[in-house]
């Protein structure tokens, strides 16, 4: 069974070219201010249209007003939410029933402490993703290209489909996937040349390196 790979934080059609061709199953649009990687409901219009037919379109968003979801869904064809903010239990049931799409919801991961939010969350997501949590007073809640201890969930299974995030490289996926036995994996700016600058090289590599893990 192949390891399904996102790849988030697209800013360019190059950038959804390069994942399509490499042969990703997730394609990652941000909605946050403060991200290097931050589109605009127009900007990620064009990129989404441009998605080819299987590339599931994902929009993340952190702690987004609805006024903002339902403008950004009517013009934007995603596919599915991904909530990086601190969206309670209530609120992803609530989204998922407004907007009719699977919603995966992102959990913060520093020590066993962190695991039971896993739990929470899995009763009420479509899909977890199992990030590094951000160092206190960070600006960015993921793409920090910090990793966790992937042992902390070495084999753990929940009862919604996981996928692993957080300082993911082609160099260090392999590791990632033995530890965890993931099969799904998440990854920004380990593909990046700079700041939201994604290397398409890097991007083909990464997705070779989860399909050699698979």
């Amino acid at each position: 069974m192949s390891v399904r790979v996102k790849i988030c934080g697209l800013t360019q059609p190059a950038d959804v070219h390069a994942v399509a061709n490499a042969g990703a199953r997730y394609a990652g649009f941000v909605f946050f201010a403060k991200s290097p990687r931050n589109l605009d409901i127009a900007q990620a219009r064009d990129l989404a249209v441009i998605a080819p037919a299987g590339l599931c379109k994902v929009a993340l968003i952190v702690d987004a007003e609805d006024a903002f979801l339902d403008a950004m869904l009517d013009q934007v064809p995603i596919d599915m939410l991904q909530l990086h903010g601190r969206e309670t239990p209530d609120r992803v049931a609530e989204l998922r029933a407004r907007h009719g799409l699977p919603v995966m919801k992102a959990v913060g991961v520093a020590t066993a402490e962190d695991l039971p939010r896993l739990d929470v969350y899995a009763q009420v997501a479509d899909q977890l993703l199992v990030d590094a949590k951000p160092a206190p007073g960070g600006d960015l809640p993921g793409g920090n290209g910090v990793a966790f201890d992937w042992r902390l969930i070495a084999d753990r299974e929940w009862s919604v489909p996981w996928m692993l995030a957080g300082g993911l490289t082609p160099d260090n996926l392999g590791e990632a996937i033995r530890l965890t036995g993931a099969r799904q994996v998440d990854v920004s700016s380990g593909v990046e040349s700079g700041p939201g600058q994604k290397d398409a090289d890097l991007i083909r590599r990464f997705v070779a390196a989860a399909d050699a893990a698979g």
